[in-house]
């Protein structure tokens, strides 16, 4: 059932995880290496990777014997660890520096819009959320991923570093917030009355 209260709280979840207006220096970077950048190329394979990883991961899951929530519970400590990185300025999820040639579906749609952490967050948001307003809010998601891809230069230009900068920080917030609750609900679904 369509819940807009839902599509929303997914949004920004995915919003802050792809964290496509952090990677906008990246991007540049990769654009001046490459030349130019598919912007509808990436935003496809990205959006089927979250798409078939939504429908198909639980079955992936199950066949390592893996339930739901002990993935929601990994996925939330990894989510807190992306948050960490976001607010303390740290690396902890190294890109792979060579692989620049076509960027636009290698490290663009993957890993950097549908990488690790974002198909981890899909997988854990479906313990919380229902399956169609996740894939509404993928979807609303990746929109803004084409919007950013094909206004980088722009969008550099008006946000400035100081600006990336507070945005990354304060979605960071949001992330480790995200992942305590996502970590409560899973590891301790009753609470004793």
């Amino acid at each position: 059932m369509i819940d807009f209260k839902q599509i929303l709280s997914v949004s920004l979840i995915l919003f802050s995880v792809i964290d496509i207006l952090g990677s906008i220096p990246i991007i540049i970077n990769l654009r001046k290496k490459a030349g130019h950048i598919q912007s509808e190329k990436a935003t496809l394979a990205a959006g089927v990777l979250m798409i078939l990883f939504l429908l198909g991961g639980k079955t992936i899951l199950s066949l390592f014997g893996i339930g739901v929530e002990d993935f929601a519970i990994a996925g939330a400590l990894i989510i807190f660890a992306l948050g960490a990185e976001m607010i303390l300025g740290i690396e902890l999820f190294k890109p792979d520096p060579e692989a620049s040639a076509g960027a636009s579906i290698v490290p663009i749609a993957f890993p950097l819009i549908a990488g690790a952490g974002t198909l981890t967050t899909i997988l854990t948001l479906k313990a919380e959320f229902d399956q169609v307003n996740i894939a509404i809010g993928i979807v609303l998601n990746l929109i803004l991923v084409y919007v950013v891809l094909k206004s980088t230069s722009w969008l550099e230009r008006k946000l400035g570093k100081t600006g990336l900068d507070v945005l990354r920080r304060i979605f960071g917030i949001i992330l480790l917030s995200i992942a305590v609750k996502i970590f409560k609900s899973n590891a301790f679904p009753m609470e004793i009355v």
